[in-house]
């Protein structure tokens, strides 16, 4: 007697993190859920219930992320008047806000790339 499965696969796009499987293949969930928990503070890890559902630790994820691309856009946005008086050279301060700006985009990036990992999470749970 062989033992059939269904695997349903969505597509995925450019916003698909590359660490989480597709989803629908075999442990996809626990490489989503490996991923996200990367992108919260690892005290969270200690929360059964962020740890248990993948949504859940996908929405705080999410939460996380927007706070931090407030706080990467606060130091750009404030970068060329705080830093001076602080004594750095004007070299050190325009690397500073190209940092700042990079980390913004990245930032964003991974920001839609854990919308996309909770849209499959939802439809894979919603069935």
């Amino acid at each position: 007697m062989s033992l059939m499965t269904t695997r349903t696969t969505t597509r995925t796009g450019p916003d698909w993190p590359c660490q989480v499987k597709t989803p629908g293949s075999y442990d996809w969930e626990r490489s989503a859920a490996k991923w996200l928990r990367e992108l919260v503070p690892a005290r969270y890890a200690s929360y059964p219930v962020l740890m248990r559902h993948t949504v859940l630790l996908a929405r705080h994820a999410q939460i996380q992320v927007q706070q931090e691309i407030r706080v990467a856009r606060t130091a750009l946005q404030t970068a060329r008047a705080d830093l001076p008086a602080l004594g750095l050279p004007e070299s050190v301060i325009e690397h500073t806000i190209k940092l700042y700006a990079a980390e913004v985009l990245q930032l964003q990036h991974i920001a839609r790339s854990i919308r996309a990992v909770t849209r499959a999470l939802v439809a894979h749970h919603g069935r």
